[in-house]
């Protein structure tokens, strides 16, 4: 797949605000600064379409993006959260798990964990909710390039096996760099097969 088109649709503050169509939706989520905004626009090959910023926790709204006209990328707020106060994390938790549970056009929700860093608690508890709730997702180990290879596989040995402590079977998983644009094509082929998969479906 080739990402040939992508506009910025709207945002919305809740589930409620978002896009009343039938087309399919993936989404990206992960915890604050870890390269959410910069993967996405990596992969629409457009370095202004996400805002990114220096400031953790600058995504605290729903933002749909129409790729090619076919499919919606869902730029979701972080976990995490930075520097925000009380009210505004509890605002954002439930903007996070009324999308993931409720948006029924959702295929799959993408986790972005850092590649340099050991399985953060607060991934561990949000993929674990994943799974209790039944929510498909794979995992992106965002800024490879960060990283010597022996390092990265390394601490991605690491993280999975953590992981096999909750699963039996370790949920997809992707390497990638914005900056070196690893990962790209194959993220870009795994989100076609499934857009192809749901469309089958839906025509039996």
């Amino acid at each position: 797949m080739e990402i040939k088109k992508a506009i910025f649709k709207q945002s919305a503050s809740s589930i409620f605000g978002c896009p009343k169509t039938n087309l399919q939706e993936y989404a990206f989520i992960g915890r604050s600064n870890v390269g959410k905004s910069s993967l996405i626009n990596m992969l629409c090959n457009n370095n202004k379409l996400a805002k990114t910023s220096a400031t953790p926790g600058k995504t605290q709204l729903i933002n749909h993006f129409l790729i090619n006209e076919n499919w919606f990328l869902v730029d979701l707020p972080g976990y995490g959260f930075a520097k925000t106060n009380k009210d505004t994390r509890s605002k954002i938790e439930t903007i996070i798990y009324d999308y993931c549970k409720k948006r029924e056009n959702l295929v799959c929700l993408f986790i972005l964990l850092d590649s340099r860093l050991p399985l953060q608690r607060i991934d561990l508890e949000f993929m674990i909710w994943c799974g209790e709730n039944e929510i498909p997702f794979s995992i992106i180990y965002t800024k490879a390039d960060k990283n010597g290879k022996n390092e990265l596989t390394k601490n991605i040995k690491n993280i999975e096996k953590e992981l096999s402590k909750n699963w039996e079977e370790l949920p997809n998983s992707f390497i990638s760099s914005a900056e070196k644009k690893t990962g790209k094509e194959e993220l870009l082929r795994f989100i076609e097969f499934h857009y192809k998969e749901v469309k089958l479906a839906a025509k039996k």
